[in-house]
């Protein structure tokens, strides 16, 4: 798919101020839109959108279909009558700086079994016909993912592979037994699912009556505690008692000297070819569902990728795989039509991967950052017009943050090229990308905030501690979205107008 010339801003909504805690769909949502459109920024690329798990991270998530609840907007549930105003009196102090997940999580799910009860109790006939509906149109996923929480509940949290034979095996007579059993529960979960569907299309109409698209991301493998490999085991590299035999990482790379074990299960990509990738093409339609374009994660796997016996602690002792190439995309193409796809072709790069790419024209990606520290295709000058230029990304330290940890070679090499003082650097560095001939031009939100490294998102290979940065409340300034929409004016990447905002429709 061709794009067209344009500019935006990486900001995740658990980012977004709120006062519950975590960042949610709920008002500021919609405030964050109306700054998009007031800067002139077309895009909002955000991070997988799904139910976290380990590590709170978006990249092991507990389904590739289903959305966070977490980000479920109380005032919402509250405006639609699911909450009444005392079911938020006993809110606990949350920061407000950062996530605490510890403490959002448990409150958050008791909100969401308070608006349940109140939907069953009350006679909610309008959204009740909707819930009807919505299980029915995401029957295909549904089911299972709503089984596999109401029973990861039963256990305690446990992994699938640790749950008696018959449930861990989807014995037929056991799984019908559990759905009777936990009727009730997985009802429940459903009901959340429909809350965040809900909410976020309220939220990405908004957005896309102001022509402003939402970048979503796709990571390329899924986490080995998820609905999507209980439900397909067929699917991956397991052994008989559903433990990976072979995880997914990379080698030692610019992030990690001993690289970085992922632990996620390994495709049978035999397996997806003989069935014409037809679970990939159910996921890909359903996040195309959600937002309007995807960044792929790690597009180099479909290549080649990094096959590490999962008895190893680190990823060093692996192996490169080949991946399904260009047979996978010539398929999706031939079930989606054109591919709205950003390849995040970042790491370690071969002719093939190159190939792959440029066979059905995807956008690669440009890390500024990098250019500064020796490759030279990451520096403005030598960018081609189809790529998506960054000053950096969630994996990335923030733009200051990584000024300040550089040697002062390095500082004098960015400032020389930039023609930048050292306290403008920030700016400068989005301002180069702005101007480059990339179609699309991103920075974190953190950039346009010139913050340091206590505002980074995200440490690859650092197990907690991760996705926790939100937004200041307060962020959203007049002076702040005139000098993006300066940018925007300048270098030909903003929308043509700004439209009154208009009231923010109700939603549950």
């Amino acid at each position: 798919m061709k794009f067209e010339r344009s500019s935006g801003i990486l900001l995740h909504p658990t980012s977004l101020p709120s006062p519950y805690g975590i960042g949610d769909l709920g008002p500021t949502a919609f405030q964050w839109v109306d700054f998009l459109e007031q800067s002139r920024c077309s895009l909002w690329q955000v991070l997988p959108l799904g139910p976290t798990g380990y590590g709170d991270s978006p990249y092991q998530s507990f389904s590739s279909f289903a959305g966070n609840p977490y980000l479920v907007s109380p005032q919402q549930l509250l405006q639609a009558g699911l909450l009444q105003p005392g079911d938020l009196e006993d809110k606990p102090h949350f920061l407000t700086d950062k996530v605490d997940y510890g403490r959002v999580i448990p409150w958050k799910v008791d909100l969401l079994r308070r608006a349940y009860d109140r939907f069953v109790q009350a006679n909610f006939r309008e959204l009740g016909q909707e819930f009807e509906n919505f299980q029915e149109q995401q029957a295909a996923w549904l089911e299972d993912f709503a089984l596999f929480m109401a029973l990861k509940d039963e256990h305690g949290g446990a992994p699938w592979p640790k749950w008696e034979a018959p449930l861990r095996d989807r014995d037929p007579t056991a799984l019908q037994e559990a759905r009777k059993t936990h009727a009730e529960a997985i009802r429940r979960q459903k009901f959340r699912q429909f809350l965040f569907f809900h909410q976020w299309k309220t939220l990405r109409d908004y957005a896309n009556q102001r022509d402003i698209r939402i970048i979503g991301d796709v990571p390329i493998f899924v986490a080995h505690d998820s609905a999507d490999v209980w439900a397909h085991t067929d699917l991956y590299y397991l052994d008989k008692e559903g433990n990976p035999t072979f995880v997914a990482g990379v080698p030692p790379d610019y992030f990690s000297p001993t690289g970085q074990l992922w632990g996620n299960p390994l495709y049978r990509w035999d397996v997806h070819a003989r069935n014409g990738y037809q679970w990939w093409l159910s996921r890909l339609r359903a996040v195309l569902q959600l937002v309007d374009i995807i960044r792929l994660d790690h597009f180099r796997g479909f290549a080649g990728y990094w096959e590490v016996p999962a008895s190893e602690p680190t990823a060093e002792n692996g192996q490169w795989v080949p991946g399904p190439g260009k047979e996978f995309f010539a398929s999706v193409k031939q079930g989606l039509g054109e591919l709205p796809l950003i390849a995040e072709d970042l790491g370690e790069i071969t002719p093939d991967v190159i190939e792959m790419r440029e066979a059905f024209d995807l956008p690669g990606m440009k890390i500024l950052q990098f250019g500064f520290e020796g490759d030279r295709d990451f520096l403005p000058h030598n960018y081609p017009q189809n790529c998506v230029a960054y000053t950096g990304t969630h994996d990335n330290n923030t733009t200051r943050g990584w000024y300040q940890s550089m040697p002062e070679s390095i500082r004098d090499f960015c400032r020389r090229y930039l023609g930048s003082h050292e306290q403008d650097v920030v700016w400068e560095m989005i301002r180069a990308i702005w101007m480059s001939v990339a179609v699309f031009a991103v920075a974190p939100m953190q950039d346009f905030l010139d913050l340091g490294s206590q505002a980074r998102m995200n440490f690859p290979g650092r197990p907690s501690g991760n996705w926790t940065w939100r937004m200041p409340e307060g962020t959203l300034k007049g002076y702040l979205a005139k000098r993006i929409k300066g940018y925007n004016s300048l270098y030909a990447r903003g929308l043509e107008e700004v439209k009154e905002p208009e009231q923010q429709p109700e939603s549950p």
